[in-house]
């Protein structure tokens, strides 16, 4: 009796987003442990990871790192199919589209902290459109906009500057300014 086994090849990107994958949901799983005052608003720490890889890697490596932080950190937290998992799913498929988009404005205008702001409207802009879709009226989240928006806009700022500042502390910022 002969045994068939299948080998996949793991190359250096692969554990390269391993390696970010696991930062991100190790931010996730930290913030998660933060209390809210308001339920649903947190700083998206992990967002910090996915646009480092966005501008050090490409589109589709920060994609590959926000999906699995995604599925990972519902696995992990007990809430894969959950609402909250949905939640979190539309939003970074959002966000990710709006980086993608973003990718085509001019680099020397928008720069970390306007892309992190942009891609933090994107993920509560999909979390609002599947909670009014699907969870909650429409008149009741209207009500909640505006303080979801100040904290995309707040979160998102803070975020950005963080990226920035470890792009130039790192010596990382002319090598991403020359890929674009």
């Amino acid at each position: 009796m002969t045994h068939s086994v299948i080998e996949l090849p793991v190359h250096a990107d692969d554990r390269r987003i391993a390696r970010l994958a696991a930062l991100a949901i190790g931010l996730t799983l930290a913030e998660a442990a933060l209390p809210s005052p308001v339920p649903g608003i947190k700083p998206g720490l992990a967002n910090i990871v996915v646009l480092l890889v966005l501008l050090q890697y490409g589109w589709r490596a920060a994609a590959w790192v926000s999906g699995l932080r995604v599925l990972a950190s519902g696995l992990l937290l007990g809430s894969l199919f959950a609402p909250g998992f949905w939640l979190s799913a539309a939003g970074a498929v959002t966000s990710l589209g709006v980086l993608a988009l973003a990718r085509h404005l001019p680099s020397h205008y928008f720069g970390p902290i306007s892309l992190s702001v942009l891609a933090a409207f994107g993920h509560i802009g999909g979390q609002l459109a599947l909670a009014g879709a699907w969870l909650l009226p429409g008149i009741a989240l209207i009500k909640l906009m505006p303080v979801f928006a100040a904290a995309a806009l707040v979160f998102g700022a803070v975020n950005g500057v963080i990226v920035a500042r470890f792009l130039v502390s790192s010596g990382l910022e002319k090598t991403i300014q020359q890929k674009t």
